[in-house]
């Protein structure tokens, strides 16, 4: 039977995948191929399969872009080929998306599509900027409009109505403020602009029609939504709390408690297909979060060891897993093997952190011993059994690790049997995104959760830079969750600047909203 494609054209608010609807991050979760324009924001990407074919078509003005031609005859031939295809879009698909043509191009070769509407930027962000568009006395109506044609408008027509909402006007906000007085408006008519609405990066200005001008001289204003008209004017009464004219820009008020991290952009390495919890909380913190998996994870090139010492089980007293990984592995093949937590009657589990903790409780088992502030380091000294001729199972990384903690254990009279339950290996590539943010200058601070991330991220990173890694990232600030990971930093940046007090991921998202308080 043959495939049938199908073509969904989605609105992808205002970029923020904060701001996308249930419906689209659930049909990007299935996406086969994805069609997507310049302003929609790479962490849309992320929500995509790792098998998605993701095409960037750049329609960004000013800029060089895909013919919309040739966009109209992608979304054909995927969707013939019988593929699930997101065509995305910032904002509403229907409110200046030019969806016309390539709704014509899919009808006309029987393809079938369905538009998802998203939040549009010309209502979300005067209401983020605390700008009513209507108002019973001042806005009884308002009109949406683009200049990115100034010419093609009627200027006299549109001077007339209380409330504009301008779109891609802010390379010719010249131009606008000039046929704006020209056909009546006052030099006192408030006007304000919002920059990159509903992102870390918000910016905005207010003044009055006579100074706007003179306030954003010299400053880049692209993508912005620029409203005029006395409900401007509101925005002091209709905020949380009174803000100077000095604060407007947001990226100041970023510095509130409420959002430590806002203004900054954090490159977060991690396993792939890992949890996104961590740059969830960096997220609400205000943070930009660009994810770099850094780290694959894979079955061992043998499991002899492991199923060797799973038909063994019972000869040994402690089992001690230092990550999640181990968890995983460790019970999976234990029931591959025919068994099940049963098979560790009289077996003791220590575990190594708090993630692990919670991976062993997920399979409800209770760990029997962890250690102070989930270091490995502190296993032995604070072992609560004694241990000669105690005999310990650990499942650990194929390439070996925790050298020092088998040393301590076998020289305190246990025998540790170290045994293969997965291997970490380097991702092949890193994301364009991770790529783009780190050669252009634009990550202000990276995280890393492990010595293997650090290693990996130096080896991938080492083919995009011109000059040494250590080079290249000066000014950058490296964040570590704990000793082990902070000397590997050492050895590989010769730097340190953040490390947790408490070694977890909410340990180090504390430990950045200090550090920036502090900086």
């Amino acid at each position: 039977m043959t495939k049938t494609g199908k073509v969904y054209l989605v609105g992808a608010g205002l970029g923020d995948v904060a701001y996308l609807t249930v419906k689209a991050h659930h049909l990007l979760a299935v996406a086969e191929v994805l069609i997507y324009d310049a302003l929609v924001d790479e962490q849309l990407l992320e929500c995509v399969s790792p098998h998605c074919l993701k095409l960037d078509v750049g329609k960004r003005g000013g800029k060089p872009s895909t013919p919309q031609a040739e966009i109209n005859q992608l979304l054909v031939q995927h969707c013939q080929a019988g593929k699930q295809v997101i065509r995305l879009k910032s904002g509403d698909p229907f409110i200046f998306g030019r969806c016309t043509s390539e709704i014509e191009a899919l009808k006309t070769h029987g393809c079938d599509f369905e538009v998802i509407p998203g939040i549009s930027s010309a209502l979300a962000a005067p209401l983020l900027a605390g700008i009513p568009l209507t108002d019973p006395v001042m806005s009884r109506c308002f009109a949406v409009f683009t200049a990115h044609e100034t010419e093609a408008l009627d200027w006299e027509a549109l001077s007339r109505l209380e409330t504009l909402v301008i779109l891609m006007g802010g390379k010719n906000l010249g131009k606008i403020v000039h046929q704006l007085r020209r056909y009546g408006r006052s030099h006192h008519t408030p006007i304000a602009i919002i920059r990159w609405a509903g992102t870390p990066q918000q910016q905005i200005w207010s003044g009055e029609l006579g100074n706007i001008l003179e306030q954003t001289a010299g400053l880049s204003l692209s993508p912005a939504v620029i409203v005029v008209g006395e409900v401007v004017g509101l925005r002091n009464y209709l905020q949380p709390e009174t803000i100077s004219s000095k604060a407007q820009n947001s990226h100041l008020q970023a510095m509130s408690s409420n959002l430590p991290l806002a203004g900054k952009t954090i490159l977060v390495t991690r396993s792939a297909g890992q949890s996104s919890q961590f740059s969830d909380r960096l997220t609400s913190y205000g943070a930009k979060v660009i994810e770099m998996p850094a780290l694959e994870i894979a079955p061992p090139s043998s499991w002899e060891g492991l199923d060797k010492a799973i038909d063994h089980l019972s000869e040994f007293h402690w089992l001690i897993l230092t990550s999640t990984n181990a968890v995983d592995y460790f019970f999976d093949r234990l029931q591959t093997q025919g068994k099940d937590s049963r098979a560790l009657a009289g077996v003791k589990i220590a575990v190594v952190g708090e993630k692990t903790s919670q991976s062993l409780k997920q399979r409800r088992l209770q760990p029997d011993f962890t250690p102070p502030n989930f270091v490995a380091d502190s296993l032995i000294e604070t072992f609560p059994e004694a241990l000669p001729g105690k005999k310990i199972l650990f499942p650990r990384v194929e390439s070996g690790g925790r050298e020092v903690l088998v040393k301590e254990f076998n020289a305190k009279g246990a025998a540790v049997t170290e045994v293969a339950a997965y291997q970490s290996c380097c991702p092949s590539s890193i994301p364009p995104v991770a790529a783009s943010a780190l050669k252009n200058g634009e990550v202000d601070v990276i995280t890393f959760a492990s010595s293997k991330t650090v290693q990996f991220f130096y080896q991938l990173v080492d083919t995009i830079f011109t000059s040494n890694v250590a080079n290249a990232l000066k000014g950058v600030c490296i964040a570590s969750i704990g000793p082990q990971t902070s000397k590997t930093c050492h050895e590989l940046f010769g730097r340190v600047d953040v490390e947790a007090e408490e070694y977890t991921l909410d340990g180090l998202s504390q430990a950045l909203v200090k550090w920036i308080e502090n900086y």
